[in-house]
């Protein structure tokens, strides 16, 4: 049976906390006891103006960034580079969220260029696709099919083992409604075919492919399918802005990795 990688859980604080004593208060908090927690990866991606109090606070945890612009230096007003976020400890980078690309017109040209330039720098961007509303299983697969491509589109392929790919239904974030355990795996799978068709089996087993969507601490484990093909990770908005909640998550998810053994690809 091939090595299993830890479950990867992305904390996402989106534009949260408002004030750098609460962002304090909050990374601490979860800093410490994530310490006693070693069987599960987790990445926390506050706010810029907070990464480097985060980078202060641990040596230990990674962390994450929200976005990424694709050039290196130069006048880009109010961007921020990937070699700045990988200079501040930075090894994680959500690129193409759904709010990204609603509010602010993000496309997947955008991505794809924010893609590349991540993993040049030696980041691992976690790529975020989902449907917009609740659509028919027939419906969803070209959607997210269109998204995936765009995205990774003249990448090399041995470097596509660098991603993430963060499934995330538009119409289950921060919302209270997750997706189906069930249909989140068939997801999963669907996606894990569309890497192989794009870079080949090997490279695509290599790739994480996890959920997001109004997790909690009482749903996160389902999300955890016990087939390899099924969901690797979580990557967590609201549930990750009270570090008791998140905590639980994350144990949550530690006691299911700790469960029963899953099947190979």
């Amino acid at each position: 049976m091939p090595h299993m990688p830890k479950p990867l859980v992305i904390a996402n604080f989106k534009m949260n906390p408002v004030a750098m004593s609460a962002a304090r208060g909050l990374l601490a908090q979860i800093f410490k006891n994530l310490a006693r927690i070693r069987s599960v990866e987790v990445v926390v991606a506050p706010p810029f103006p907070y990464l480097a109090l985060a980078r202060t606070l641990t040596r230990e945890a990674k962390l994450g960034a929200q976005n990424v612009f694709w050039e290196t230096a130069g006048a880009f007003t109010g961007e921020v580079s990937p070699a700045m976020l990988r200079d501040l400890g930075v090894r994680y980078c959500i690129i193409g969220h759904s709010e990204r690309r609603r509010i602010l017109g993000e496309s997947d040209a955008m991505v794809n260029k924010k893609v590349a330039s991540a993993l040049q720098a030696g980041l691992t961007p976690v790529i975020a696709i989902g449907e917009e509303v609740q659509e028919s299983q027939e419906v969803v697969p070209p959607i997210l099919s269109q998204q995936l491509s765009r995205s990774i589109h003249g990448i090399p392929k041995k470097k596509l083992s660098g991603i993430v790919v963060a499934y995330e239904p538009v119409w289950a974030i921060g919302t209270g409604q997750a997706d189906t355990p069930d249909n989140a795996t068939r997801r999963a799978i669907y996606i894990r075919q569309l890497l192989t068709k794009i870079a080949g089996a090997p490279i695509a087993n290599t790739i994480r492919v996890i959920y997001g969507g109004s997790v909690t601490a009482k749903n996160a484990s389902a999300f955890l399918s016990d087939d390899i093909r099924g969901m690797e990770g979580l990557l967590v908005g609201s549930a990750s802005l009270q570090a008791g909640e998140f905590i639980r998550l994350v144990e949550s998810v530690a006691r299911r990795r700790h469960g029963p053994r899953r099947t190979s690809r």
